[in-house]
């Protein structure tokens, strides 16, 4: 079933591909405004993952892993060899990665923002900022076992936006965050459970990688970029002061620059 999924996308633009791949929650329309941004110069493909837009669902019986993700990419390889540029966005940023090795022949140019691989975080001993990963995913996965995805919903905006977000978020947003989280209950699978040390990355990932974050992110996302600057020296490391961990989607003023930088 799942090689026979043909995902769902938005295209835009005309040149070299650049691949989009979102946050979860959020969809491939949280690329609209770098789409427009970047439409001039290349032919933006951006994905929609699996159980979001009309890419189908997750079948419940199978646990995901991240190569299941980035097979998505496959159909939107040039046939002809013609290089490709990655952009993900946390979860997204995951999916990249395992796509940019998958199809490294392929792939000049990768833009991580704000990645999430947190297995990264337990394999460096990590063990704060793991646990503080591990707590959310607990909850996630708890609650959405049980059909209490309010309670889910609540514990992701909040951690991932700031304490209060999801109190301050208006009902009928809600309802569609909620909707738009039960997804992640099968992506935790695969940041959890994927076993690549950062070395192997270091030699499969493009030497033109470039990782985007936000001063003001959570903890565990921060951890995980000091491990990549740490033990990956020759990527580019760029780095806004505010916007948090959703800066992607709330400041692209400061992230678009920095994408349209590192695709040049």
């Amino acid at each position: 079933m799942i090689g026979t999924v043909k995902p769902d996308f938005l295209e835009a633009g005309s040149g070299e591909t650049v691949i989009l791949l979102h946050s979860s929650v959020a969809g491939a329309r949280q690329w609209r405004s770098l789409m427009t941004v970047l439409a001039h110069r290349c032919h933006l493909v951006a994905i929609n993952l699996f159980g979001y837009g009309k890419t189908a669902p997750w079948p419940t019986e199978k646990q995901q892993s991240l190569e299941d993700q980035a097979q998505l990419v496959a159909p939107f390889l040039p046939a002809d060899g013609s290089s490709v540029s990655i952009v993900g966005h946390s979860f997204g940023g995951s999916v990249a990665m395992k796509a940019a090795a998958l199809f490294r022949g392929q792939v000049r140019r990768l833009v991580l923002i704000e990645p999430n691989p947190f297995y990264l975080l337990e394999q460096h001993g990590r063990g704060e900022a793991f646990r503080e990963a591990l707590r959310l995913r607990d909850i996630i996965k708890e609650n959405g076992s049980r059909g209490s995805w309010k309670t889910a919903a609540a514990e992701f905006a909040n951690y991932w936006n700031g304490e209060g977000s999801w109190e301050a978020m208006p009902e009928d947003r809600r309802d569609k965050f909620i909707d738009a989280l039960k997804p992640n209950f099968h992506e935790w699978d695969g940041v959890m459970n994927e076993h690549t040390p950062l070395s192997d990355w270091a030699k499969s990932l493009p030497g033109q990688t470039t990782v985007i974050s936000a001063k003001d992110t959570v903890r565990s996302i921060d951890e995980i970029i000091v491990l990549m600057r740490e033990n990956i020296p020759h990527w580019r490391f760029e780095q806004i002061d505010r916007g948090g961990h959703m800066a992607a989607l709330t400041k692209p003023d400061l992230v678009n620059p920095l994408v349209q930088r590192a695709l040049i």
